[in-house]
């Protein structure tokens, strides 16, 4: 059976890389594409290299535009996707790749957002270890799915087994972050032009500002953290796409460096997306360009008693396209890897 499936802010970045994953699927296929200021464009000119869809032009992005599709993607701005969602038949698959439908907690949509709380869908991280399983069981046969931030989810994953586990403590985390600016969106920004970020590395969001804490804070608490703390540190850098995550914990007292690893490897041994390396490897983040793979490399500081995971992810695709897409794959009963690819580009 083949789904049909229409693509909202296709224009973007996260738009396009949906797009570009959506060609090769043997299930799903696009049908209608929308966008805002660039609708009536035919997609190439927006998209150049997505040369499977020159047959489409962007329309206007509308609830009556996208209803009647089986499966609807809204690659929308934080806070235009609850709208025009609410509009949308039950009975139609709506992935979510902006934030709107992230956050369980009201006051931290507040907090940090702002604007209409439109509640919580299913989080589309399937791997993502909580007390009892994974997220995939709850994205099973679901007709809502959130796309996580890619920030939060690479944090997530890198953290939750220890949390689960019980052999790191959920107080004291810190995580520090190297990102491509391709995360913050294709709309113009001048901080992120080529002459401000070339030959650069440029902090932001500094001093427990950004939107992804308490999406980290959520996922960890579903691993079994009461109050999770976290220091959290993004890095602009110059490379178009791509997160480097270091992230570090306080080892529980008592437990061992091998119990420590013992930990992750018990979460991801059977997961083909999110892979731990072999003691002592490390990954890069051009290990990971355009596949759906998060790598994972892991020690003990056994000085400073805290656990130490780098984590590499390319953010337009396990951070948000390929995510969407593989809980998809699993909300409408297909094999879960179809489509995405497990390896990436080089050089």
């Amino acid at each position: 059976m083949t789904f049909t499936v229409a693509v909202s802010g296709a224009s973007g970045y996260a738009g396009g890389e949906l797009l570009r994953l959506l060609a090769d699927h043997p299930d799903l296929e696009v049908r209608t594409v929308t966008a805002h200021s660039n609708a009536g464009q035919p997609l190439t000119a927006v998209q150049p290299h997505l040369r499977s869809y020159t047959h489409l032009t962007l329309k206007e992005t509308t609830a009556e535009t996208l209803a009647g599709h089986d499966v609807v993607f809204l690659a929308l701005p934080h806070g235009a996707s609850g709208a025009i969602a609410a509009e949308l038949p039950d009975d139609t698959l709506v992935i979510d790749c902006g934030a709107d439908h992230r956050l369980e907690d009201a006051g931290d949509w507040s907090a940090f957002y702002g604007g209409d709380f439109h509640g919580a869908w299913e989080y589309g991280v399937p791997e993502l270890p909580r007390l009892s399983g994974t997220q995939r069981t709850r994205l099973a046969g679901t007709r809502r799915i959130a796309a996580p931030g890619c920030n939060a989810s690479t944090v997530a994953i890198s953290l939750a087994p220890g949390i689960r586990a019980g052999v790191i403590e959920d107080a004291d985390l810190v995580s520090v972050l190297a990102v491509g600016p391709s995360g913050a969106g294709r709309a113009l920004k001048a901080h992120l032009l080529g002459s401000e970020i070339l030959g650069s590395a440029s902090p932001y969001a500094v001093g427990g500002t950004h939107r992804h804490i308490p999406e980290i804070q959520q996922a960890l608490r579903w691993a079994g953290a009461a109050a999770p703390t976290i220091s959290f540190t993004p890095t602009i850098v110059p490379m178009a796409r791509g997160i480097l995550a270091t992230s570090t914990a306080r080892v529980v007292p008592g437990t061992s460096a091998r119990d420590v690893r013992a930990a992750w490897e018990d979460a991801y041994a059977s997961e083909r997306f999110v892979q731990l390396l072999p003691e002592g490897q490390f990954p890069r983040t051009a290990d990971v360009l355009g596949a759906n793979t998060a790598l994972l490399g892991l020690a003990v500081d056994e000085a400073a008693g805290r656990v130490v995971v780098v984590a590499a992810v390319d953010n337009l695709v396990k951070g948000t396209a390929g995510a969407a897409i593989q809980s998809t794959n699993i909300a409408l009963g297909l094999a879960e890897a179809t489509g995405l690819p497990v390896n990436g580009v080089a050089p």
